[in-house]
């Protein structure tokens, strides 16, 4: 699914800055992505992705923390003061 989803990214990337369809199909192609991403479904399954993507880092980091680097070590240690354990601000938003 990632590879699709690159492809079809590149794809209408590419489009996007080769078209020559003019200001007009831009527009179009941007309100369409607008669309897409003010989606419920869309925005619901990105905000669960990136909660589960931070609970598998937080515990890939826990089960390796004592092999990382100091420098790395350190960035997380000060990462997790900075923000509550409790705290996540994703989907709060009132948009």
């Amino acid at each position: 699914m990632r590879y699709r989803l690159t492809f079809i990214t590149g794809v209408a990337v590419g489009y996007v800055l080769g078209a020559r369809a003019g200001r007009e199909r831009y527009e179009a192609l941007r309100k369409g992505a607008q669309r897409v991403a003010q989606n419920p479904a869309v925005r619901n399954t990105v905000e669960t992705a990136a909660v589960n993507g931070r609970a598998i880092a937080g515990k890939a980091a826990g089960r390796i923390g004592d092999r990382l680097p100091g420098s790395v070590a350190g960035r997380i240690r000060s990462l997790r003061e900075q923000r509550g354990a409790d705290e996540d601000d994703w989907g709060t938003s009132n948009t």
